[in-house]
């Protein structure tokens, strides 16, 4: 393998180094782009995966209606936007989110 310093590289031709590891990164991964974009639909592994949470946890929270689902039948499905949005509507706020809260309240009042 030859030793080349970015000293000799174009630009251009490390742009195209780049884009080609990681094309080969993807493929090799089986990610595509699209299909992250898309809404993925999926029961309770689905669920489980992206919550953390255990089945029985999932099923409590189904029951009390808490948690983002659909329901056909006697099989609950789930969207994994929903349960992200879910999650992130959680998200405590930092102490200094807080503290510059107060601070604009502070300099309105």
């Amino acid at each position: 393998m030859d030793l080349i310093t970015i000293q000799q590289l174009t630009q251009n031709d490390i742009r195209k180094a780049i884009r080609a590891e990681l094309e080969e990164f993807f493929v090799e991964n089986k990610i595509n782009s699209v299909q992250s974009d898309a809404d993925e639909i999926g029961g309770i592994d689905l669920a489980m995966s992206l919550t953390g949470l255990a089945k029985p946890t999932i099923y409590s929270l189904c029951s009390r209606r808490r948690l983002p689902h659909s329901k056909r039948g006697k099989r609950l499905y789930f969207s994994r936007k929903d349960l992200t949005d879910w999650l992130k509507a959680g998200r405590r706020k930092t102490q200094n989110e807080i503290a510059a809260e107060v601070q604009t309240i502070n300099s309105q009042n």
